[in-house]
């Protein structure tokens, strides 16, 4: 029988980067997958800034920018007519060192992760899927069938669910997945043609009773339409065609389409999970909340889930933690669930409302103000803030403690600019780290050293305490890098304390 320390079951984006991340911190890990290989369409197309940063930690953001590309522009039709061009290029300057939008398909982002997954010495196991398992006190017995369906039992400390919306690993501890879908039916079509919209930019277009995305997946007549399909046809949605679908909508955008290289036909799901943890097993990503494609969160998050267990599984299987750290996954992720599919919710709602005050509102408002907003710096802000998942912050679970300047435990740590560089630049291998802002105390030093904390110390100027960092505090930097501790006074008996108080052992 096979052992590992953890099996991971589903090899899309959420379980690939949980994998790298756990060989990255020597862990000896396991991932398979009841697919053939990785997927060949890409559900996702958005990369948004905080997963850039986390990536950049395993050198994977240079090589995503450089197979991406780059949303400048936002482009808003109302009925044919073009109301907007608004400028996003660097929508959150100042805020990231990826103060943008970026396009990177998901099929090609798999590719990317299982290559580097192989060069790290690990290989998914491809047509291999879970059909249930049994806990044994300080480890699991999971019971996996191939292509031909051999039954094969593994061993396992752990077991993770990345296996998405109807996740065997959910189905198995039993947890429940409340939520429902919404009454309209989709389409998406990845297409080549010609038109205005498929410009390289983001276009949508809001009519009466039609919704059309337009985004590009590369320069020049290549991109993807995600658009309403009307009532009288949802019914047949298993025999439809994209010839069926293009209507009205794509008539306003005058898209003359040369080639569809996919099209198909799906709804709209809202569920989160009742738990993200039973016993030694976890969900992750689609395994444990779906909700909709507004604003490109999805996988996003699924992403967020896997760093955020990863550090903390290596935490304790080698040592440096007690198993009860594990207890703050859920007590981060769930929350962070539950916000988001509120407010892609809303967002959703506002886009697919019908009845003649919504089409007033979505066709003749909204266009008109849309460009307004979009100059206001305190409203890009707040919506690169969102999207971007920058905003996203811990600071009411456990793990997290300590005020310095405006910064909390559990907060992302703010990102600072230099002549020479930044102060996210990433550690050899993913670990705690202590950030200090001007001048540190000799204790400090010793304290870091003792324990094998890198100290990176900053000189303090302006942006400092515009980020809100205080001068001379300490954060003790989680390996996700989010604040653990922020120290306004830091000392021996402060960092000790928190170690304590959190059984680590650094």
């Amino acid at each position: 029988m096979k052992a590992s320390d953890v099996l991971i079951v589903g090899a899309g984006p959420s379980g690939l980067v949980l994998a790298l991340w756990l060989k990255a911190m020597g862990v000896d890990v396991r991932i398979v997958d009841a697919a053939g290989g990785p997927g060949t369409t890409s559900r996702a197309l958005a990369i948004q800034a905080r997963t850039l940063e986390l990536y950049r930690q395993l050198g994977l953001a240079q090589p995503v920018l450089e197979a991406g590309y780059p949303i400048d522009y936002f482009n808003l039709w109302a009925e044919g007519k073009h109301r907007a061009r608004i400028a996003l290029g660097a929508v959150g300057a100042g805020l990231t060192p990826y103060p943008f939008l970026h396009i990177y398909p998901q099929d090609r982002h798999e590719r990317l992760l299982v290559e580097r997954l192989a060069q790290a010495g690990l290989e998914v196991e491809r047509n291999v899927s879970l059909s249930g398992f049994d806990e044994h006190g300080d480890h699991v017995v999971a019971r996996l069938h191939d292509l031909h369906d051999v039954e094969e039992r593994c061993a396992a400390r752990w077991l993770i669910g990345c296996d998405g919306a109807r996740s065997a690993v959910r189905n198995a501890i039993g947890v429940g997945f409340p939520g429902g879908a919404y009454r309209q039916m989709f389409y998406v079509a990845d297409i080549e043609g010609d038109s205005p919209a498929l410009n390289g930019e983001l276009n949508v277009d809001l009519d009466e009773s039609d919704l059309l995305v337009v985004f590009a997946t590369a320069p020049g007549g290549r991109g993807r339409l995600v658009g309403t399909v009307r009532e009288e046809l949802a019914e047949r949605a298993e025999s439809l065609q994209f010839a069926d679908v293009a209507g009205r909508a794509i008539d306003n955008l005058m898209i003359k389409v040369t080639r569809v290289d996919w099209f198909a036909t799906y709804r709209v799901h809202h569920r989160i999970a009742e738990h993200f943890r039973r016993g030694r097993a976890f969900l992750v990503g689609d395994a444990g909340h779906i909700h909709s494609p507004a604003g490109g969160q999805g996988m996003n998050s699924g992403i967020g889930d896997a760093v955020n267990l990863a550090w903390k599984l290596a935490a304790v299987l080698q040592g440096q933690a007690p198993e009860s750290m594990l207890d703050s996954y859920e007590a981060e992720r769930l929350p962070c669930a539950r916000r988001l599919v509120a407010t892609t919710d809303r967002a959703f709602g506002f886009l697919t409302a019908d009845g003649p005050v919504a089409e007033i509102v979505r066709t003749g408002i909204v266009p008109s103000i849309m460009p307004l907003i979009g100059r206001l710096p305190s409203a890009r802000e707040y919506f690169f803030r969102t999207i971007s998942q920058t905003l996203l912050r811990y600071r009411h679970a456990p793990l997290n403690a300590g005020r310095a300047g405006r910064v909390r435990g559990g907060d992302r740590l703010p990102w600072v600019a230099y002549d020479t560089g930044d102060n996210f630049a990433p550690l050899p291998k993913p670990g705690w780290q202590a950030h200090l802002y001007g001048s540190a105390r000799p204790d400090v030093i010793t304290w870091c050293a003792l324990h094998g904390v890198p100290l990176r110390q900053y000189e303090w100027h302006a942006g400092c305490a515009a980020a809100g960092l205080a001068p001379g505090a300490c954060y003790l930097l989680r390996p996700d890098t989010y604040v653990g501790l922020a120290a306004g006074t830091p000392s021996i008996d402060v960092l000790d304390g928190y170690l304590r108080a959190n059984g680590l052992r650094l």
